[in-house]
């Protein structure tokens, strides 16, 4: 019985993840499409710091996609764990790249598609491979967790970064460095991560009959939640106003992901208990994820398609062939110009 209510589980977490994708990939064009009409009003942009964007209803309608798919991922890892959904994240790379060639313009050419289904393979050798979480099932566990030496470091090592990049870093290259804006949202995402874990617990317990809302831990996760939530989604409409969204979009996921996986690492032990395949799996799914998005975006601009490519192969031999009865031709020159000599 609880085998089979464990694969309940899998499922309903895995389609819960794969919704919330969807659901954060169109968010980024809705939110990409509503800050160009107000560039094109001639309004304050919010990569100045305006929030005039507050006023367009399709950034409205952008940020109830992404709070849609929020809360399918919140549910998503009450269901499973969070090396699970995480990975999954790759699903919106795939779903903002096409949806960006076909609202926004933005080229998808044939590095960007092998880029995407490259990024779909490592998050499913990830998920092969994912470690398994230590059951965390009350407030009282997951406090006893979150006072953890490793995590208190990681924690204050969090905050420390994003406040000299918010207030050091931020006025200075934040115009012009898109890895400014997109740090600040992912490491901070690591914490919002956790939150969203205890609450998940907390949700349970709730339905359980147990006096959650005493507990002091859950109005701190809440409140930690809400201030995580908040800064990201400022600094991502920074990035997003700035820079093109086929940029924005996988660079956010590899190190938002690594943040998570990292933040987990430390606060669930998940690696103790791993064999060395699954972490060699863990490590080649990242990789290979990695490999894939910097092929969506470095060859965003070179228009290449699969029609191409008997052109272009064609060209290459006939510049191969030309290369070599040039060569040969100049060497049979200078053969006859020494004889004469």
């Amino acid at each position: 019985m609880s085998q089979t209510r464990g694969k309940y589980d899998f499922c309903i977490g895995l389609v819960l993840a794969m919704s919330s994708s969807i659901f954060i990939g169109g968010s980024f064009i809705l939110k990409k499409k509503g800050l160009l009409r107000l560039a094109r009003k001639g309004s304050m942009r919010a990569g100045q710091g305006g929030h005039a964007y507050l006023k367009e209803w399709l950034w409205w309608a952008g940020l109830l996609s992404m709070g849609a798919g929020e809360v399918a991922n919140f549910a998503a890892y009450a269901f499973a764990p969070a090396t699970l959904v995480t990975p999954l994240g790759a699903l919106s790379v795939l779903v903002s790249a096409i949806l960006s060639s076909f609202f926004l313009k933005e080229k998808l050419n044939l590095h960007g598609k092998i880029g995407c289904l490259l990024s779909i393979l490592g998050s499913t050798v990830m998920v092969i491979h994912a470690p398994q979480e230590e059951e965390v099932e009350t407030l009282d566990e997951m406090s006893h967790k979150l006072g953890d030496p490793g995590f208190v470091v990681f924690a204050t090592l969090v905050v420390i970064v994003s406040l000299i990049l918010i207030c050091v870093v931020g006025p200075r290259h934040g115009q012009t460095n898109i890895l400014v804006y997109i740090t600040i949202c992912s490491v901070i995402g690591a914490l919002s991560v956790s939150c969203v874990k205890g609450l998940g617990i907390a949700i349970k317990e709730l339905f359980a009959g147990k006096p959650v809302l005493k507990h002091p831990l859950s109005w701190i996760l809440l409140l930690s939640l809400t201030v995580c939530v908040s800064t990201q989604i400022n600094y991502l409409n920074r990035a997003l106003d700035i820079f093109n969204t086929s940029i924005v979009t996988p660079i956010y996921y590899v190190i938002f992901t690594t943040s998570v996986l990292t933040c987990s690492a430390i606060l669930f032990k998940e690696w103790q208990h791993m064999a060395a395949d699954d972490i060699i799996g863990t490590f080649s799914g990242f990789l290979t994820i990695i490999v894939g998005i910097f092929l969506l975006h470095a060859f965003k601009d070179v228009n290449f398609t699969l029609a191409n490519l008997p052109l272009s192969l064609r060209k290459d031999d006939r510049a191969a062939n030309g290369t070599l009865l040039s060569t040969y031709d100049s060497f049979n020159d200078d053969e006859e110009s020494s004889s004469c000599l």
